[in-house]
């Protein structure tokens, strides 16, 4: 079956046989026994829901696993996914992860005795020098947030298994619409759902999918234990979005490689950060490995004073957090999604105050050109 389809229809609706088109929500807490032994699947929704279990079941066809799980958000999948780590365990780290996985890495799990290297995971022979005995995983994001730096994921996997490491792969930007990893040899993928997935800045979520069942009965026990599940209605949002994921990929994807063209012909602009541009130094890597570009673009532009004025002139681009929805919003790395992480480090890693991060929506492109256009000027900026 066609992804596009699957998208629609999703998995077989087993939950119900009143021949309603859309999921039923099942808002219960708990679900009543036939008898001393007897259950209808259903116990308790920590455990599973039927509204839950179809979502999983539709993201795990979409990313080709055995096994989705739903979680509140995707930072909570990543904790839950931690684990399975134990103290003196020794992950290796894409170093331009999304700000908050840094935080939790360095805050919280390695106050919990686990140990990272951050680094540059592009570079696989960067990677080789640091696998050491106490090494259990490689953690990527590719394209990394908010650089947008690609990692081959099938070389990856390859000098994963190798080593007999976990390869985990955060596939938040491109979606299973563009990429799918666990088909490239990853063993557990990533989704902050709030962001593409949902697609309308209205509902948080977040998903592990693996193709592994020892994995799949891992990280089952751990959601069960520490009780961070998806509620039946989130749940239930994320059907719906999930039907208009392949043409609003196609769309937001249409609009964002006319905008990066576009910015690279503005004298304001020193630098343009799209995976869809045939200038981006691993543009032939991703079109190995995925079907499309997405819709993520980060730009340096000449002056602090341009990228602040430019935030407090747009009109129509959103000047907000996240990403991935019908709006199309802008970010400043520097002091939102990476504020927590040491000034030297953002520095280093090109994360400075002239960097701004575009997730591109469904608007009209001209219009969307329209309004960066006038933030950028010198002019006073006008409505539109």
């Amino acid at each position: 079956m066609d992804i596009t389809t699957l998208c629609i229809h999703g998995a077989k609706n087993n939950t119900h046989n009143t021949g309603a088109v859309s999921v039923p929500i099942y808002q219960s807490a708990t679900f009543a026994h036939l008898g001393v032994g007897k259950s209808t699947g259903y116990d308790y929704s920590r455990v599973q829901n039927p509204t839950r279990e179809y979502l999983e079941q539709t993201i795990a066809a979409l990313e080709n696993g055995i096994d989705a799980l739903a979680f509140p958000t995707g930072m909570a999948a990543i904790t839950a996914l931690m684990e399975l780590f134990s103290i003196g365990d020794h992950i290796i780290v894409s170093d331009d992860l999304y700000g908050g996985t840094l935080r939790l890495f360095e805050n919280i799990n390695k106050k919990n005795g686990l140990k990272f290297s951050a680094i540059d995971t592009s570079n696989i022979e960067e990677v080789k020098k640091h696998i050491n005995p106490e090494t259990k995983a490689i953690y990527i994001e590719t394209p990394t947030n908010p650089t947008m730096v690609v990692t081959d994921i099938a070389a990856m996997a390859e000098l994963a298994k190798a080593n007999n490491l976990i390869l985990i792969v955060d596939n938040t930007f491109l979606t299973p619409y563009y990429q799918q990893p666990l088909n490239l040899g990853a063993d557990i993928v990533l989704h902050s759902g709030t962001k593409y997935l949902c697609g309308h800045n209205d509902t948080l979520a977040g998903f592990l999918v693996t193709n592994s069942k020892e994995l799949s009965e891992k990280l089952r026990y751990i959601y069960k234990t520490t009780g961070s599940c998806l509620s039946p209605f989130d749940s239930w949002l994320l059907i719906r979005g999930i039907k208009t994921l392949a043409v609003r990929m196609d769309k937001q994807q249409e609009n964002a490689m006319k905008i990066a063209g576009w910015l690279t012909t503005q004298e304001k602009v020193k630098k343009v950060y799209y995976i869809g541009l045939p200038t981006h130094k691993d543009y032939e890597v991703s079109k190995r490995q995925g079907k499309g570009f997405g819709s993520m673009i980060s730009f340096e532009v000449d002056t602090e004073e341009t990228a602040r004025n430019l935030l407090e002139r747009l009109n129509l681009i959103l000047f907000a957090e996240s990403l991935g929805g019908v709006e199309s919003l802008i970010t400043y790395p520097i002091y939102q999604t990476h504020a927590d992480i040491p000034l030297e480090d953002r520095l280093a890693r090109g994360i400075n105050e002239k960097l701004l991060r575009l997730s591109v929506g469904l608007e009209n492109a001209d219009d969307l050109i329209t309004d960066l256009a006038q933030a950028l000027s010198k002019e006073e900026s006008y409505e539109i």
